[in-house]
């Protein structure tokens, strides 16, 4: 028996939690950089992103869950004797991962007998989501914890994840690019479409226009998935753009010839301090069913 964690990045709602018994450890996050407050605990993703639309002075700021935070998680589900499969965000992202590896040693030896197995998702959001969801339908399915973190592995180097902003002004007010970059960019329309490769977020192109950057998206994910598109998971995010999400899943659905399973969610303060209001996110990856008939080397 074992217990499923993640922490805050992979965008679960509570409801979703509660459904497939799933334990979140929430990510923080702070407006003034001396009050932190639990993401989706003491603060909900809409009063978040409230404040950041109405305060422009605002610089706001997230922070991992420290290895206490994971020991308070995992502590019950050790005593009451399930074993535990903890999922990250990827570490080349954030301080998470390495927190869950600190927690997961400071408890060896209190618990000797219990199994703490750590994956790091190389990944975030929608897809951190999609490799909890692929990880929830195997143990659904009856796979041995061993089986679920080799067969994870495999998944996670099939995961692709594509993000287009609406504004680089937020990326400007957490640092990531100057004011002059952001004045450029919003002068001529410029929509940059991002990508998540081996853990880190590079730049593929920068697109004047929202509707061609989509349309941009969408060709390259029919000819990349066209021909194993029912061996595909796919995940749609944004924030505060819902009408977006909606017609570019219509429209990828009808490319594909196939129906998107997976909700469309909004992507939570953890991206959001960095992406805005506006972003628009994708992301696939291979159903482990799909992968599950080769050979899986067990640990």
């Amino acid at each position: 028996m074992f217990q499923i964690i993640s922490d805050g990045g992979c965008d679960f709602t509570k409801d979703e939690a509660v459904k497939y018994n799933v334990d979140i450890v929430p990510f923080y996050v702070s407006f003034d950089h001396v009050t932190y407050l639990k993401a989706e605990v003491e603060i909900s993703k809409e009063d978040y992103f409230d404040r950041l639309i109405a305060e422009k002075d605002w610089f706001p700021k997230t922070s991992q869950p420290n290895p206490q935070d994971y020991i308070d998680v995992y502590t019950p589900h050790l005593e009451a004797g399930r074993d535990i499969l903890s999922l990250t965000i990827s570490s080349k992202l954030s301080g998470s991962h390495n927190s869950a590896v600190l927690a997961a040693n400071m408890l060896k030896e209190e618990y000797p007998d219990r199994t703490i197995t750590l994956v790091d998702s190389l990944s975030v959001s929608m897809g951190q989501g999609l490799l909890l969801r692929e990880i929830i339908k195997m143990r659904d399915a009856g796979r041995s914890l061993g089986e679920i973190a080799a067969l994870a592995e495999q998944v996670r180097s099939t995961l692709r994840v594509y993000f287009t902003l609406d504004s680089l002004e937020y990326l400007k007010r957490g640092g990531r690019i100057g004011p002059t970059t952001a004045l450029v960019g919003g002068i001529f329309g410029l929509c940059p479409i991002l990508q998540l490769e081996e853990g880190q977020v590079t730049q593929l192109d920068n697109v004047r226009g929202k509707k061609r950057v989509l349309k941009l998206i969408e060709e390259a994910i029919v000819d990349a998935l066209q021909d194993e598109a029912d061996n595909i998971a796919l995940g749609i995010g944004h924030i505060r753009n819902e009408a977006y999400a909606r017609a570019f899943q219509v429209s990828t659905e009808a490319a594909l010839g196939m129906k998107i399973e997976t909700p469309i969610i909004e992507i939570g303060v953890t991206i959001g301090a960095h992406a805005g209001p506006g972003a628009l996110g994708f992301a696939y990856c291979k159903k482990y069913d799909a992968l599950s008939n080769r050979r899986v080397d067990v640990a």
